[in-house]
């Protein structure tokens, strides 16, 4: 499965960005959905999930509320609004796939990564 992120960019605080991840290669549908984030010389985190149909959603709470996550398996995309962005948004976003109908928070859950697209909030 391939990995595809779009979407990132430069965002004055308060406004907001979508991106996308568009999957080819292998089943989307058979995949569980994530997204990460690794701002400068931190690790990476989780930002937020989604099962297979898209009936099922999971957010790190500094995004609650502001990010939502979705998908259109007949696209085979992968979607993250990121709403009231903030500086300490300001990082590299992954969406990854795991080998599930359902994952969460853990990194060691996603078999498949993208090359990650730049979001930067400034204040």
């Amino acid at each position: 499965l391939q990995l595809v992120e779009s979407g990132g960019g430069l965002v004055q605080a308060g406004g907001s960005l979508r991106l996308a991840c568009a999957a080819s290669g292998r089943a989307f549908s058979n995949f569980a959905m994530g997204w990460f984030r690794q701002a400068p010389g931190k690790e990476r985190e989780f930002v937020a999930a989604i099962n297979w149909s898209g009936s099922s959603t999971y957010y790190a709470d500094s995004v609650k509320g502001r990010f939502t996550t979705s998908r259109d398996n007949r696209k085979n995309t992968l979607y993250l609004q990121m709403n009231s962005l903030k500086p300490e948004d300001t990082a590299l976003y992954y969406c990854a796939a795991a080998k599930s109908l359902v994952a969460r928070g853990q990194e060691g859950a996603y078999d498949y990564w993208g090359q990650g697209t730049q979001v930067t909030v400034s204040s």
